[in-house]
């Protein structure tokens, strides 16, 4: 279970817009929310009908700053399968003339597969 998605760094996703610092660049809170996309998107397929993943725990290094108008590549993996729960390795690298080159962020996100009925009707 591999995922890859692109994004481009926009005035919406700085530190100064999300209220996570003072600067024009990439939010950490953001670079988590496309680190989770990426993991959704890798375990979909893994999906049975009815069943969703929620996140569990998140162990991210945001290592180096994108600008606004930088591209940056997330790619998620499964490293870990037990039962529900997965385990994905995690890295954003920020896009350099079309590749992938330095590693922005690095880490791992773990989902457990659930019921999405059942898990809402616990709320």
């Amino acid at each position: 279970m591999t995922a890859i998605l692109r994004f481009t760094v926009s005035d919406d996703d700085t530190a100064l817009a999300l209220g996570s610092g003072s600067l024009p660049v990439l939010a950490t809170p953001r670079l988590l929310a496309w680190c989770e996309a990426a993991t959704c998107a890798a375990i979909e397929d893994d999906l049975g009908p009815g069943q969703t993943s929620v996140g569990t725990r998140v162990e991210l290094q945001h290592l180096a700053a994108s600008a606004v108008g930088q591209e940056v590549e997330v790619s998620a993996r499964v490293v870990h399968a037990d039962g529900r729960l997965r385990r994905f390795s995690v890295a954003v690298r920020n896009v350099v003339d079309g590749e992938p080159g330095k590693l922005a962020g690095s880490g791992e996100v773990t989902r457990v597969v659930v019921d999405a009925e059942r898990f809402l009707s616990r709320l």
